[in-house]
């Protein structure tokens, strides 16, 4: 399925999270962030700038290796998984795409040694996938914009050094008017609520935004003004392929967990693994998961590969294997039966982050719209 390159970097991120995330869990649960060390050996092994040309830092990789990273740091947690795949994969990749030299310089390469956070301000109360129905306003002043609005829901709110901001410059230009910001940490009028309790993703930072005549120069523009709606929509794809590749990683620890637990918990006599009904479940689940797991290297693949017909396998892929693990990890909830209930167990915690990965970056109805136009567009 994987070249060997490819099965060599995912043995190396498997290896990686053994050592440094799985030991990590239980204080991020806690803590509700992961701990900033961690951020540190991320850097060190040159994760976060997969995608990151290596005159800032990174190793030149592709969209594959940022599925590889994401599936298996998602097998020990989902929240210390997004923390970084946000700053790095879906923030840190507008600063490298579409920032300046001296942008990248200033904020890309130290995100990629992990020495920066990045956060992407773009969802806002009453605008998730609809990015064009944004209401943040950015108004031009003698010396750059001034911004005003809400951003809801933004991971690493708390944690972010930098943030990119999604603020409408020409309210009557429709999804033409929207320019992308990039508005550091500290800046007079940015401030943040309250860690938002969450289902799951216990151990990311989640918050609202708030921008009160925020000052921002005209050098805080990354790429061109108006062509943020273009940046986000492109920058969706990647993200997509990321929370895929999640919910292989949560389905495939999720496996291992109940095959784990059958093998050895009796029930009237005899190992429950020896019983036909939980051998054939496990067999579906194991078939269900190889079935989403080529479907995602595919779609990551062509996304690599620049493939025209891209979006819409990526969208498959985010529809198709966020529901399949979303259902395996279930199975093995009910596999695990009241072991599986209780909070502190492992296969709750992916039962619970597991749920937002049909919602994020595009929810699951949004997924299948974009399929059903771009199958009608090829008949």
């Amino acid at each position: 399925m994987l070249q060997p390159e490819y099965r060599a970097f995912k043995e190396s991120c498997e290896g990686f999270t053994s050592r440094y995330v799985r030991p990590a869990v239980v204080e991020a649960e806690i803590q509700g962030h992961p701990p900033k060390e961690l951020w540190a050996e991320f850097g060190k092994a040159r994760l976060l700038g997969l995608m990151t040309p290596e005159e800032y830092g990174g190793c030149g990789r592709d969209e594959l290796a940022v599925a590889l990273l994401a599936e298996e740091l998602s097998r020990a947690s989902g929240g210390i998984a997004v923390s970084a795949l946000v700053s790095a994969y879906m923030a840190g990749t507008h600063i490298v795409h579409h920032g300046t030299p001296d942008q990248c310089a200033e904020y890309a390469a130290p995100v990629a040694a992990g020495e920066k956070i990045a956060a992407i301000a773009v969802t806002e109360p009453g605008a998730g996938s609809d990015v064009a129905g944004i209401s943040t306003r950015a108004v031009r002043t003698a010396s750059g914009y001034r911004i005003n609005g809400r951003k809801m829901f933004i991971t690493n709110a708390g944690l972010a050094d930098v943030l990119i901001v999604a603020a409408k410059t020409d309210p009557e230009a429709g999804h033409r008017g929207i320019t992308n910001f990039l508005v550091e940490a500290g800046t007079r009028g940015l401030s943040v609520g309250s860690a938002l309790p969450k289902m799951g993703w216990h151990s990311s930072d989640t918050r609202e935004v708030i921008l009160d005549d925020v000052e921002v120069p005209d050098s805080a523009v990354l790429g061109q003004e108006g062509r943020g709606f273009y940046q986000i929509m492109g920058a969706f794809q990647l993200e997509r392929i990321v929370l895929a590749a999640m919910g292989l990683g949560h389905a495939t620890e999720s496996i291992r967990i109940a095959t784990d637990y059958v093998a050895n918990r009796s029930a009237f006599g005899e190992l429950l693994i020896n019983r036909q009904t939980v051998r054939h479940r496990l067999a579906l689940m194991h078939t269900d998961l190889e079935t989403a797991r080529l479907l995602t290297y595919h779609a990551a693949e062509q996304l690599r590969d620049r493939d025209p017909g891209s979006a819409r396998t990526v969208a498959m892929a985010k529809y198709y294997t966020a529901n399949t693990a979303s259902r395996i990890v279930d199975h093995a909830v009910q596999l695990l039966g009241g072991s599986g209930f209780v909070e502190e167990s492992e296969v709750a915690r992916h039962y619970r982050d597991m749920r937002i990965l049909r919602i994020g970056g595009g929810a699951d109805e949004i997924q299948l719209d974009i399929i059903a136009k771009q199958t009608l567009a090829r008949t």
